[in-house]
């Protein structure tokens, strides 16, 4: 109970406050598996139509701490010589004490700079809603010395809400082997306050990986070959600056994962993942083993995705597709 009461009041103080104090968006640990969320870039980058499903719990120990649903889908245009997305994210805090949306619409152009290396330059606009619900919150003149919170306050009741647009941008190269992108989202840091003004800070992202075939040469690989793919990703939003780095180990159709994250000032989580790839659907599930001193207070988090390919178009099929990882 007092974990919970606790983390009320910090989301309080983080809504009253000023600039001193900004919001971040929440993050996945099976960031492959939610490309349009990563970068705008990967938009269409899979050729065939695609649908993607993600899910996590972070702190559950926490009751209601971080719950985050996000689901997408993008498809590559011959006429536009580039793909359109979808992509809408959901994230619950406190028990539905503050609740917030964003709705994006992604295009993402395709250069083809030599017969092994292309180029994907993607864009994003979003609209965003965030809410706070008072009524669900507590406060210190509700306090009976005998009885607890027994009585009614003085602080303002009711549903504060705040919305706005949003514009973000990325670039993504790839071989067969390498992949490499950058993507800045929140690019005018929009306004998100409730009370005061609180900017959406630019988040920062750069993520790079390669495949190693492990039953040889990369040149004449199968689909069937075993792969290993080390992977890191670095990001940055306001003061808040994460790492992770880590690989995967692909035997179709199960694939395996092991990462860790840390932040500047110090570790954070590590990382295991399991999943299958299956023709075209796709399952991943993942737990972050918290080792900073919130181990045994939060529980980790748990992470579920989902995956869908489309039947792809004949004329669609020689089209070359990013060769990074399904999670």
């Amino acid at each position: 109970m007092l974990k919970k009461i606790f983390f009320i009041i910090g989301i309080l103080f983080v809504l009253v406050s000023g600039k001193e104090l900004q919001s971040q968006d929440p993050h996945f640990s099976q960031f492959y598996a939610n490309p349009l969320y990563l970068n705008p870039a990967f938009t269409g980058s899979n050729i065939c139509p695609r649908v993607t499903v993600n899910y996590r719990n972070q702190w559950p120990k926490i009751s209601g701490a971080y719950v985050t649903y996000n689901a997408s889908y993008d498809q590559y245009f011959d006429g536009i010589s580039g793909g359109l997305g979808l992509l809408a994210t959901t994230d619950r805090s406190g028990e539905g004490v503050l609740n917030s949306s964003h709705y994006s619409f992604m295009y993402a152009y395709r250069l083809k700079v030599s017969r092994t290396f292309n180029i994907n330059a993607g864009v994003q606009a979003s609209y965003f809603q965030k809410s706070v619900d008072w009524t669900n919150l507590r406060f210190g003149d509700q306090i009976d010395p005998k009885w607890g919170f027994s009585q009614q306050t003085n602080e303002p009741t009711g549903v504060y809400e705040s919305n706005g647009v949003d514009f973000s941008a990325g670039l993504l190269g790839y071989t067969d082997n390498l992949y490499i992108g950058f993507s800045a989202h929140h690019l005018t840091e929009p306004n998100e306050g409730f009370r005061n003004y609180s900017e959406l800070p630019l988040k920062l992202t750069a993520h790079a990986g390669f495949n190693i075939n492990l039953a040889g040469t990369n040149r004449n690989r199968k689909k069937s070959d075993p792969m290993l793919s080390p992977n890191i990703m670095y990001q940055q939003q306001g003061q808040f600056h994460q790492i992770n780095y880590g690989m995967y180990l692909n035997i179709k159709p199960v694939i395996t994962g092991l990462w860790f994250r840390q932040f500047i000032e110090g570790y954070d989580a590590l990382v295991i993942m399991a999943g299958f790839e299956y023709e075209k659907y796709t399952f991943g599930y993942s737990y972050d083993i918290t080792v900073s001193k919130l181990s045994n207070a939060s529980g980790g988090a748990h992470e579920v995705s989902m995956g869908l390919e489309f039947n792809c178009p004949p004329d669609k099929k020689k089209l070359r597709k990013i060769q990074c990882p399904s999670f």
